[in-house]
């Protein structure tokens, strides 16, 4: 059954910039209220012009994930100011690259804290609101890697299947309780042009960038507010996503040595070393964000029509053609 997005209260985390930015637009754009939450309080205040302008009405109330009481307070602020919660978005994410051994442990725990635990403090400040109005929809962004997992990137891909795992979970309890209204969606994004690769720690040496194909923020945005008129289990953003995430299905092993060979090439720059930082994992960078991260949010023409012919060839043969 279709469901109205207009006049819906809707609570974004990690509204700051990327992805939660964007779908804080695209839902003020639809008409909804939108309370954005995200660390840095003049990015916030940046996306809620932003928001204002395209015609909702928005919010901005600072927080970090971590934070359960804080998260509480968002949720407690958004139900004073416009009534109620019909919709929370979980988009709140931070990000480390490197050798599993070269990692510190504190920068492991940082990814899973904000990550896992954010999501979790996310859906325990929503659901009661949800349970009260026997409505509503909880939706968690995953990734394409909570579906198919490359190397260096150990922390955040734990995080992301642990996503998945949390949406179930939900689900499974919510169906018990009855609660056939209440849905928890699951959003999979292929590499979008955010600026989170640049956001992230790194200990690889090397630069990280987006891997191709990218694809825009908005295109992430529209998919979760079509969620929210028309709710399913889980929605992976991009072709070559949806080709990944349904390969390792079917191939797990070949899926993870392409998922290597990939990030190896194409996710760390040959040409552009990189001294170790922490990114944004403890501090948020200052300044009032922005939703794209320069990627350009194009797609690479030959890598494209290399996965576009490994996906309908549908065969290991086709796959390792890609990986050439």
């Amino acid at each position: 059954m279709e469901m109205k997005v207009r006049g819906k209260v809707v609570v974004v985390t990690g509204a700051s910039s990327g992805i939660g930015r964007a779908t804080a637009r695209a839902f003020a754009s639809a008409g909804a209220s939108v309370v954005l939450t995200a660390r840095r309080a003049e990015a916030l205040e940046q996306a809620v012009r932003e928001c204002e302008k395209a015609g909702g009405r928005a919010l901005a109330v600072p927080a970090d994930t971590t934070d359960a009481q804080a998260v509480q307070l968002v949720a407690r602020r958004a139900a004073e100011r416009f009534g109620r919660i019909d919709v929370w978005v979980n988009c709140a994410a931070v990000g480390v690259f490197g050798p599993f051994g070269e990692v510190p442990l504190a920068d492991i725990r940082r990814v899973l804290d904000v990550n896992v635990m954010g999501y979790v403090h996310g859906a325990r400040a929503a659901l009661p609101y949800l349970r009260q109005q026997g409505q509503g929809v909880l939706v968690n962004v995953s990734s394409i890697v909570g579906g198919a997992a490359p190397p260096y990137a150990h922390a955040y891909t734990m995080s992301k299947f642990a996503v998945r795992a949390l949406s179930g979970s939900l689900r499974a309890e919510l169906a018990l309780e009855g609660a056939r209204k209440i849905r928890v969606c699951t959003v999979m994004p292929a590499t979008i042009d955010t600026p989170f690769f640049q956001h992230s720690a790194d200990y690889t040496g090397r630069r990280v960038v987006a891997m191709p194909p990218v694809y825009t923020p908005e295109r992430v945005a529209r998919a979760i507010v079509n969620l929210v008129r028309v709710p399913r289990r889980e929605v992976v953003v991009g072709p070559l996503g949806r080709f990944l995430v349904a390969q390792s299905k079917v191939l797990p092993g070949l899926t993870e040595r392409m998922m290597a060979v990939q990030t190896d090439r194409s996710q760390l720059s040959r040409t552009e070393p990189q001294q170790d930082t922490p990114g944004t994992l403890y501090d948020p960078e200052p300044g009032t964000g922005s939703v794209g991260g320069g990627w350009g949010g194009r797609r690479r023409t030959a890598v494209r029509r290399a996965a576009t012919a490994a996906a309908l060839a549908g065969t290991a043969a086709g796959v390792r053609r890609a990986l050439r």
